[in-house]
């Protein structure tokens, strides 16, 4: 068949790798004039290595691991708190790997580039579906007709919001927003992460890709805001404005950031995922938002199991969809579960609050026994991470 995917981010790559593999000819569109290198680390883990290892990318990946060592609260002094393993606050175990979201993509681009049609600096602008394929047109190009489109195009998906209507019927705000950018390593990590907070926010700042660069981590908690996404910087730069620490000097970085990203911290929750010969995955589909630390897993598995029962029904795509839906629902749904707890304490709301993290971080930092202390969260975590069975399709 001729597949049409939206979205060169990972869920679109990785699908495009399943499907050309059984002999699909496939073509990937994407909005962005060129493969975007920046964005946050993203864990892989649980049912994801497997399909990392299944894709034979495994190893690249670890041979790109952040190699992050530590993890160091500070107060607004810049004065240390506590200096904990960063696998601790990220609740990785076992053969759990982080990356970051651009050498992932890096990745799966240089594995697809070569056998899938890639279209970049244009997007889908409408879909007309008859009984023989979907008719597509696009913002620059000229239409085009193909067998399946596939939305893996994000939160914000142009082909969810033309096939299934506006997208405030599905993406459910969990009450804050995030934003990443690169900047300079000028504090000279080394493979460590520093987190400050206050009242109803957090900043992060991380060494990335062998310390030569770093990326800077915001998130603060609000209703849903109304703004012109053109003038994101602003947004961030009013919710964070007499912010102590290096907070005045990381917003400096942010004005000349070229891969800046502003965003709510949502989920994605939708009845159905597909429609005639159309249907979604990755955040698309089920966004289980920054709080889970799963939606690269979610891409990946949602990537192999779709592909993969397209190839069990022989091309049949109704059947295939709907049994893609049923095997990847539950494993979305325990992931959103996870990430709707998890926001909670991603900030502290007073300055009580504040207080009182700062004086448990000060002494977790001493206790020979603080594994004990987030080991029900890393269980909860990595029981969502495995909560797929990954059938092995030929």
């Amino acid at each position: 068949m001729e597949i049409l995917i939206s979205g060169a981010s990972i869920a679109g790559p990785a699908l495009a790798f399943w499907l050309s593999k059984d002999g699909h000819k496939v073509t990937i569109v994407e909005r962005a004039p060129e493969l975007r290198d920046g964005g946050y680390k993203v864990d892989i883990r649980g049912a994801a290595i497997e399909v990392a290892r299944r894709m034979g990318i495994l190893e690249e990946i670890r041979a790109a691991s952040t190699n992050m060592r530590e993890a160091r609260w500070v107060d607004r002094d810049n004065r240390t708190l506590a200096v904990l393993p960063a696998d601790f606050f990220e609740g990785r175990t076992g053969d759990d790997e982080e990356i970051m979201r651009g050498d992932l993509a890096r990745i799966l681009y240089d594995r697809t580039k070569d056998v899938v049609e890639y279209v970049f600096g244009d997007s889908i602008a409408a879909l007309d579906e008859g009984p023989d394929g979907v008719l597509v047109s696009f913002e620059r190009g000229p239409d085009r007709r193909f067998d399946l489109v596939i939305g893996a195009d994000g939160l914000h998906s142009r082909v969810r919001a033309l096939t299934f209507g506006d997208e405030a019927q599905f993406v459910k705000h969990l009450g804050a927003y995030v934003s990443i950018y690169t900047t300079p390593n000028y504090l000279n990590l080394d493979y460590a992460e520093l987190f400050y907070g206050s009242v109803d926010r957090l900043v992060s700042v991380y060494s990335a890709r062998d310390n030569s660069e770093a990326r800077s981590l915001f998130i603060f908690n609000s209703p849903r805001l109304d703004f012109d996404r053109r003038d994101a910087k602003s947004v961030l730069a009013q919710h964070f404005d007499g912010e102590s620490w290096e907070t005045p000097r990381l917003l400096e970085f942010m004005r000349d950031a070229n891969d800046f990203y502003f965003d709510s911290v949502s989920l994605v929750e939708m009845p159905g995922w597909s429609r005639g010969r159309v249907t979604l995955v990755g955040d698309a589909a089920s966004c289980p938002s920054p709080a889970s630390g799963q939606g690269t897993g979610l891409a990946l598995v949602g990537a192999y199991v779709l592909a993969g029962e397209l190839a069990a029904a022989g091309g049949d795509h109704v059947a295939a969809f709907a049994c893609y839906e049923r095997i990847m629902r539950p494993y979305a749904q325990a992931n959103q579960k996870f990430a709707r707890r998890a926001v909670k304490a991603f900030t502290a709301t007073t300055p009580g609050q504040v207080r009182v993290r700062n004086a448990m971080m000060r002494v977790l930092h001493y206790m020979p026994w603080k594994g004990a202390l987030a080991a029900p969260t890393t269980r909860l975590l990595q029981r969502a991470a495995n909560d797929v069975e990954l059938k092995s399709y030929q």
